[in-house]
C-alpha cells in the first residue's frame, strides 16, 4: 500500500487507488501514515462486523486479511481451508471444499465491507484530521514498526530472491500446453540447494498435476504433496548448493497435455523473498523483475490484462474499456512485465476473457 502511494503510476496503484485517494486529505502525512490510516480503517470495520451478527463475514474476512492471531498459509484458498473449522462458523460437520468460504468472502466483501468502507472515505476524503483515529489503530496492531501488509516471512517461504523471472507461456486452444521459465535467483541464506516449484494446472478447486522438467542449471525431483490428493511437489535440483548472496539462472519447463483444460490466467505465485521490480536494458530486454508473454494459436481471447495481489475471484473481472490494465493482443501475442517489486505471499499475472463457446 505504502508503494502504491509513492508511485501512482505504479500497477499497485491503479488497483488501491479508490482506497488511497482520500488520504490526499492528510496533506502533510507521509505514505507510510496515509497507508496505516487506510489499514486501520479496514481493520475498525471488520471488528465493527461481529457484534452485529455478522460472526461468518468478520471471521471469513480475518482468514482473507491474515486477522486474528491465526498462523494462516500463504493462499486464499489455504486460509479458507482453515477457516471450515472454526468453532461456530459453518456448519457441522464442516464442508467438504472452501466454496461457501468463497461465497461468503464475496458477500461480505460486496454486501459488508465495501460499502462501509465507502461511506467512511468519502467523509474522510474531507476532513484529513478525522485519520488520526484510523492510523492509531493500525499503530496498535501492529506489534512491530512494520508497515502494513509488510508481513514478516513466514515458515516455508523459499530462501531465494528474485532478480528477475520470465514466464512464456504457448497455448494450445485455452489451455496453457508450455510454460517456459527463466529464474535469476539470489540465495538469502548459506547450502541452497534447489528451488520447489509448484506444477498445477486448471481451475480452483480442480487442480491437476502438471509434469514439469528441468531444462538448464537444474534437474528435476517430483515428490508426491504433503496429503493424500494433494499435487505434486517439485523440486528443482541446483548442480551445487548456494552461498547466501550467490546468483544462479535455470529454466524450467512444464507441460499440460490435456487440452479440455480452460485456463483463466498465468499466474506466478511469490512463495520466496520476493521478485525485483523492473529493469530494462539498453536494447529493450527485460534484465530485472516478472514479465509474462503468452502466444495464442487460432484461439484467441476477447481481452486480456494484468493483475496484482488480487484473490482468484477478482483477477476474472474484466476492466472496463480503457482501464491501463487492460493489454494489447498482438498477432497472437501478449505480454507485460511488471513496473514495481512483487512481495512476499503475493500472486501476479495475467487473465484473461474466452468468447462464448
Amino acid at each position: 500500500m505504502r508503494s502504491a502511494i509513492e508511485d501512482p503510476a505504479s500497477e499497485s496503484a491503479a488497483v488501491l487507488g479508490a482506497l488511497i485517494r482520500p488520504t490526499e486529505s492528510m496533506t502533510t502525512a507521509t505514505p507510510e501514515v496515509r497507508a496505516l490510516a487506510v489499514w486501520g480503517l479496514v481493520l475498525d470495520e471488520i471488528s465493527r462486523m461481529a457484534p452485529t451478527g455478522e460472526s461468518t463475514g468478520s471471521d471469513i474476512l480475518n482468514a482473507a486479511f491474515r486477522l486474528g492471531g491465526v498462523d494462516w498459509e500463504a493462499t486464499l484458498d489455504e486460509r479458507f481451508g482453515q477457516s471450515r473449522n472454526l468453532p461456530g462458523v459453518f456448519e457441522v460437520p464442516p464442508p467438504t471444499t472452501t466454496t461457501p468460504m468463497h461465497n461468503a468472502w464475496r458477500h461480505a466483501v460486496s454486501d459488508k465491507l465495501s460499502p462501509c468502507l465507502a461511506r467512511k472515505l468519502a467523509s474522510l476524503a474531507r476532513d484529513g484530521e478525522a485519520w488520526r483515529t484510523y492510523v492509531e489503530i493500525a499503530r496498535t496492531s501492529l506489534s512491530g514498526p512494520q508497515e502494513p501488509g509488510r508481513r514478516p516471512l513466514p515458515d516455508g517461504v523459499q530462501p531465494v530472491f528474485l532478480e528477475r523471472q520470465l514466464v512464456a507461456v504457448e497455448m494450445r486452444r485455452r489451455t496453457a500446453y508450455r510454460r517456459l521459465t527463466v529464474r535469476n535467483v539470489v540465495a538469502c541464506a548459506n547450502g541452497v540447494d534447489g528451488y520447489r516449484a509448484r506444477a498445477l494446472t486448471g481451475w480452483t478447486g480442480a487442480l491437476a498435476p502438471m509434469p514439469v522438467k528441468g531444462i538448464f542449471g537444474c534437474r528435476a525431483e517430483t515428490r508426491p504433496g504433503a496429503r493424500p490428493g494433494d499435487p505434486l511437489t517439485v523440486e528443482l535440483r541446483f548442480p551445487n548448493p548456494l552461498c547466501e548472496g550467490e546468483r544462479h539462472e535455470f529454466v524450467s519447463l512444464a507441460c499440460d497435455d490435456d487440452l479440455d483444460q480452460e485456463r483463466h490466467w498465468v499466474n506466478v505465485e511469490v512463495d520466496h523473498h520476493g521478485i525485483a521490480p523492473r529493469v530494462v536494458d539498453g536494447e529493450g530486454k527485460v534484465s530485472g523483475g516478472l514479465s509474462v508473454s503468452i502466444t495464442f494459436d487460432d484461439c484467441v481471447p476477447e481481452a486480456c490484462w494484468w493483475y496484482a495481489e488480487q484473490t482468484d475471484y477478482e483477477r476474472v473481472i474484466r476492466p472496463p474499456a480503457g482501464d491501463r490494465r487492460l493489454l494489447e493482443i498482438r498477432r497472437g501475442v501478449v505480454e507485460h512485465t511488471f513496473q514495481g517489486p512483487c512481495r512476499p505471499r503475493e500472486e501476479y499475472g495475467l487473465a484473461f476473457h474466452w468468447p462464448r463457446r
